[in-house]
């Protein structure tokens, strides 16, 4: 075992971020947190998430959670200048990612044999919407889309049998960047084994399909067979309304109903046969909602917590969102941060998510405004002040 503080697990690793708005931006951000010095590579227009959500200047919101500790350089790859200094950026990184539709990084001139050549030990990671071929392969995609064909959408439901519905947030490119991340990470230990690089492709729709898999498609499962299928949660899974506001519970074991019963003040109700084991309440979900409603609306929402608590209940008070900020457990955990970004002001991100060795990582490092690091770059592969002035001459090159 290591003594005193262990360095972030990815220190020494270099990242080359070509991708833009969700899915790849967080991905490599999550390898920021873990150590990794990230190069954000934009066009001169910029990644598009700078104009999502509240902004100052060229930051938003949506751009400094997604961005946070990378470094940004501006390149023109339909120059041949700025196609050279993307080479010579290759030739020293570790991993490359990118979220083009397919064959776009190759009509650049950066095919995979390219690629294998400038830098045989690259991790290449290819984000696509659905694949690298296929029906849909050349439709443009975005997160709604994704789980509109998944089948998330129809696992959203009001009611059963009701109208499909979209979960409001960027679902499938944020599960995207996790795979992505774990993927890469992966790609980088096989590396270190055998001295390889990797070729690593991901799209949208088979991590959407493998999150989905466990739970929202268990009836589609068996093959050979199959069992009866099991009733869907659907619209029985809500939150229930209390005196002022909103819990929610979940009680797939029978002891767990049990004790939801007992402080909702009717310990008596798992008696009854529709509602007596996890099986018959699942053929019973929506009686069981009607009979567990007026129970909920009886208790103001923090004294209910309180006493599903003491009763050992699956127990989650529904938060508004500046409720999430002073959130108990929330602050206990220290999973918000302040991050200094200077004339902007401080932001507030949540803090990477895992620990090593019991420790917190570092704050992360402020958000890039557009191109802030391609002089720091450009002089870290070596280019004089001709050569950097030849490049921002021949708009290869913006710098910040």
């Amino acid at each position: 075992m290591i003594s005193g503080p262990l360095p972030p697990p990815l220190a020494g690793i270099r990242v080359l971020d070509l991708s833009a708005v969700y899915s790849g931006p967080m991905a490599a951000a999550l390898l920021a947190d873990q150590g990794a010095d990230v190069i954000k590579v934009e066009t001169p227009g910029g990644d598009i998430s700078r104009r999502i959500g509240p902004s100052k200047g060229d930051l938003s919101g949506t751009f400094i959670a997604m961005n946070r500790g990378k470094r940004s350089i501006v390149l023109d790859l339909k120059t041949p200048a700025g196609k050279e200094v993307l080479r010579d950026l290759i030739e020293r990184t570790d991993v490359l990612m990118e979220n083009f539709r397919p064959g776009i990084l190759a009509r650049l001139g950066f095919d995979r044999d390219t690629l294998e050549q400038i830098n045989p030990r690259l991790i290449y990671l290819s984000i696509t919407g659905f694949g690298q071929d296929g029906p849909y392969t050349e439709a443009r995609v975005y997160d709604a889309v994704i789980q509109a064909v998944s089948g998330m959408c129809a696992s959203h439901l009001e009611k059963p049998g009701g109208e499909p519905g979209l979960v409001a947030t960027t679902l499938c490119d944020k599960l995207t960047s996790l795979t992505a991340a774990q993927a890469v990470t992966a790609a980088l230990l096989a590396r270190e084994r055998d001295g390889q690089g990797r070729v690593v492709e991901l799209s949208m729709l088979d991590a959407a399909l493998a999150f989905q898999w466990p739970d929202a498609m268990y009836n589609h499962i068996w093959l050979d067979d199959p069992p009866a299928a099991f009733p869907e949660v659907g619209g029985t899974l809500r939150p229930y309304r209390t005196r002022d506001g909103y819990l929610t519970t979940m009680t797939p074991q029978q002891d767990e109903f049990d004790a939801l019963c007992k402080g909702l003040g009717a310990p008596d109700l798992p008696k009854d046969p529709r509602f007596a084991t996890v099986q018959a309440r699942s053929r019973h979900a929506k009686e069981a909602r009607e009979v567990l409603e007026p129970l909920f609306a009886q208790f103001d929402t923090d004294d209910l917590v309180a006493r599903l608590h003491a009763a050992d209940a699956p127990v989650g008070k529904v938060n508004r969102k500046p409720e999430v900020l002073t959130d108990p457990q929330v602050v206990h955990n220290r999973a918000l941060v302040e991050v200094d970004h200077g004339a902007a002001g401080r932001v507030r991100l949540a803090r990477a998510a895992a620990r090593f060795g019991g420790a917190d990582l570092p704050v992360p490092k402020p958000a890039a405004h557009l191109g802030e690091h391609g002089e720091q770059v450009l002089r870290e592969l070596g280019y004089d002040d001709s050569r950097i002035a030849a490049l921002v001459a021949a708009s290869a090159v913006r710098l910040g």
